[in-house]
């Protein structure tokens, strides 16, 4: 009887250990996750926190992250002191336009790139790669001459068309097109469709999750440039959110109450875009590779 008991301690024991052994690395898995995430979003905790504190707590050293005075003044005096909601507007137009029309050259182009044979192919697609590694600061320049000489300073137009495609955006639907399988397109070519009714019918709907994240990153980036925005807008009612917000920066004094309650009302937009789009945006992320 006791050796029967013995023996069923010494094979219960193999499987308990392993199983308690997964459960503590779960466990640990789990926390340094926890803490990672933390980590990530401390500084948007710190902005969101530092936007209810009044200026004398914020300027305090050591400086504190939950606030012990709570207030809204900050986000009240944001709305005061700047066209906030025309702004507000401004961006929207200003970086749904840029997507709107990026997606649709970018998804052109990389369609030519990707399915497309004619003389020169492999050169354009150099060159994107080329432009690719050029700066943007570098055509700042001569690309204001060209809106101030168009006519198209302070403009929406002259805001969007600088922006209407991009390098990145060709490089990167071409290499979601490339995986695409080409039954339904020749097929399509032999029952007499056209080029534009393939790319339009059948390419575009089945790179949804691909666009629907190239215009997630065209949207996020030109809704928080501040540089080309400041340059190309004269007035405050044509100036968008980061370039308004710029305003509370100053050389010598910098209202970090009203930066950050700006900020703060200025992410909401993206956290809600981007939840919209997140399944079809990590898609789009696995789907696209380099060929």
């Amino acid at each position: 009887m006791a050796a029967t008991t013995l023996e069923a301690a010494a094979s219960a024991r193999p499987t308990t250990q392993p199983r308690g052994r997964r459960r503590a690395a779960r466990i640990v898995l789990y926390a340094f996750l926890v803490l990672s995430a933390f980590v990530v979003l401390l500084p948007v905790i710190w902005m969101v926190f530092t936007s209810v504190k009044p200026e004398r707590d914020i300027v305090t050293h050591p400086s504190e992250l939950i606030p012990t005075h709570w207030t809204l003044d900050n986000y009240r005096q944001v709305l005061e002191q700047i066209p906030f909601a025309r702004q507000f507007l401004n961006t929207v137009v200003f970086a749904g336009g840029v997507t709107v029309f990026s997606l649709l050259f970018d998804s052109m182009t990389a369609y030519a790139l990707a399915r497309l044979d004619f003389p020169g192919k492999k050169v354009l697609f150099l060159l994107v790669l080329l432009f690719l590694m050029v700066p943007s600061q570098v055509t700042l320049v001569p690309v204001y001459q060209l809106i101030a000489k168009l006519g198209l300073v302070n403009t929406f137009p002259g805001l969007i068309m600088p922006r209407a495609t991009n390098a990145f955006g060709i490089f990167f639907l071409r290499q979601f097109f490339l995986g695409l399988p080409n039954d339904m397109s020749e097929a399509a070519r032999i029952d007499g469709a056209s080029e534009w009714r393939i790319y339009w019918q059948i390419i575009l709907p089945l790179a949804r999750p691909a666009l629907l994240t190239l215009g997630l990153f065209h949207f996020m980036y030109n809704w928080n440039d501040l540089l080309w925005p400041l340059v190309l807008t004269t007035t405050s009612t044509m100036q968008t959110l980061p370039a308004g917000l710029a305003l509370f920066t100053g050389e010598h004094v910098v209202q970090y109450g009203l930066v950050m309650a700006g900020a703060t009302m200025a992410m909401l937009p993206m956290i809600v875009a981007f939840l919209l789009v997140q399944r079809r945006f990590i898609e789009g992320i696995a789907t696209t590779g380099i060929k």
